[in-house]
């Protein structure tokens, strides 16, 4: 990884965001982070957090937040406020009655998890996901060891479905989507990017923690992790490309500070 002074920025068109451990410190948003957000707003750039959290945190990032859309549910869906007809909207990846007998198949995966790995609890946002389990391995309980977490994993793998690692919880769903797959999908969809191309990906800088992360790290040559992304050192398979001096909320504004500072904007 290499030191984000190193980043070029002079034709960044785009910025994707995790949120949790890369906006956020401590669980918190401060201002500092949501101030950067704006100020990359107002630069004129394109800005979409792409995050695990679940589709009722997404509509409220939608509606409030200074972004142009919002990828929630590792790529279950996106969505964006429509300023013109003043209403939300959202895409989804799947109908609603493959979301329902998806939730089926889920709950049955959730109680197995629950017996078998002692310590855990479904998130405390579960009760507004549309597609995924989430379970909490140390935002809301003490934290599990590597192996209880690893165990997780397993269980919803044996189950049939893509479960993936975040910095709080493991997110397991069925279905080959993930992150990437629905930024491909949103830039084509919304603003006739094609992120097939070497040059409009170039133009997209990615930031992240952790490795559910890591297909994003991988596919865009402009991808950036906050410092705290190396206590994932030895579990990423595609590290970052780039790695900023400070830590979570504090890394990701130092990433804007260089990406306007190096467009000629004062962040």
């Amino acid at each position: 990884m290499k030191p984000l002074k190193h980043l070029p920025a002079a034709r960044v068109a785009a910025v994707f965001t995790d949120i949790d451990d890369t906006l956020t410190t401590g669980g918190r948003l401060d201002a500092a982070s949501y101030g950067a957000l704006e100020a990359l707003k107002r630069a004129g750039l394109l800005v979409i957090p792409v995050t695990g959290r679940p589709a009722g945190w997404c509509d409220l990032i939608a509606r409030l937040w200074p972004v142009d859309g919002v990828i929630g549910e590792n790529g279950a869906l996106y969505m964006w406020h429509d300023d013109e007809a003043g209403v939300l909207r959202t895409r989804h990846l799947l109908d609603e009655t493959r979301r329902g007998a998806n939730a089926a198949r889920m709950a049955e995966v959730r109680e197995r998890i629950l017996r078998e790995v002692p310590g855990c609890a479904p998130a405390s946002d579960q009760f507004c996901r549309q597609y995924d389990l989430a379970i909490d391995f140390c935002e809301d309980v003490p934290a599990l060891p590597p192996e209880a977490v690893q165990r997780i994993v397993g269980i919803m793998e044996e189950a049939g479905m893509t479960a993936k690692i975040s910095s709080i919880h493991v997110n397991g769903w069925f279905g080959d989507y993930d992150k990437l797959s629905m930024a491909r999908l949103m830039m084509r969809e919304r603003y006739g990017m094609d992120l097939d191309d070497e040059d409009a990906r170039g133009r997209c800088v990615f930031a992240g923690d952790s490795p559910n992360d890591a297909p994003m790290f991988a596919y865009f040559p402009l991808s950036v992790g906050v410092a705290n992304v190396r206590r994932f050192a030895a579990s990423l398979p595609h590290a970052p490309r780039f790695v900023t001096e400070q830590p979570y909320g504090a890394g990701f504004a130092e990433l804007t500070r260089h990406l306007l500072e190096n467009r000629g904007h004062a962040a």
